[in-house]
């Protein structure tokens, strides 16, 4: 029953034009902490075409992060290696304080819906036989130990072999209040 009611939360995110909220300064700037949001009602949106993770409670926009990718390329991640972030609905699978990265939210990458349309592609003849899908896909800070700083994500530097990345704060403040099983949409 609880899955089918993320089903219908998701759907019902995924039809909600975000244009309106783009503009509010305010939701990059609200602090939010497990007194002041509900972790079991958390939802995030991550829309590539915008560079925006949207943090909803419930059906409410609560806070706006700017992110970043693998590359330029926001088509749906086709193999390892190839630097794309993967389209469609994942959860928090785990999460790990990370030296180069300070924070790691791992998703559920690749999951049943990801096999189903690697296979396919691999039927139609799109990837050859033996391509393999990848893995270790998660949200995650900048690498601070290799240059990449904060202005990286202010600038839509993508830098990431296919993860998203945050501003180091961004990810802290996620961090504690995200839980494993978080759903977790990503979206062209």
């Amino acid at each position: 029953m609880k899955k089918c009611c993320h089903y219908w939360l998701v759907v019902a995110l995924l039809l909600l034009p975000l244009s309106g909220f783009v503009n509010d300064n305010d939701l990059y700037n609200v602090r939010l902490t497990v007194a002041n949001i509900n972790p079991d009602k958390i939802f995030l949106l991550i829309d590539k075409s915008d560079y925006r993770l949207y943090l909803y409670e419930d059906v409410t926009l609560r806070k706006i992060y700017k992110v970043v990718f693998g590359n330029r390329d926001q088509t749906d991640k086709l193999v390892e290696g190839d630097r794309k972030t993967p389209e469609g609905t994942f959860h928090i699978l785990s999460k790990r304080f990370d030296k180069s990265w300070s924070r790691f939210l791992l998703l559920d990458y690749p999951n049943e819906d990801s096999w189903l349309k690697f296979h396919e592609r691999q039927s139609a003849g799109e990837l050859s036989a033996n391509a393999s899908i990848g893995g270790g896909i998660g949200i995650h800070g900048v690498e601070y130990n290799s240059g990449i700083r904060d202005n990286y994500v202010d600038s839509r530097i993508n830098w990431t072999l296919g993860c998203i990345s945050m501003k180091t704060a961004d990810i802290n403040e996620l961090y504690e209040i995200i839980k494993v099983g978080t759903p977790v949409v990503i979206r062209r």
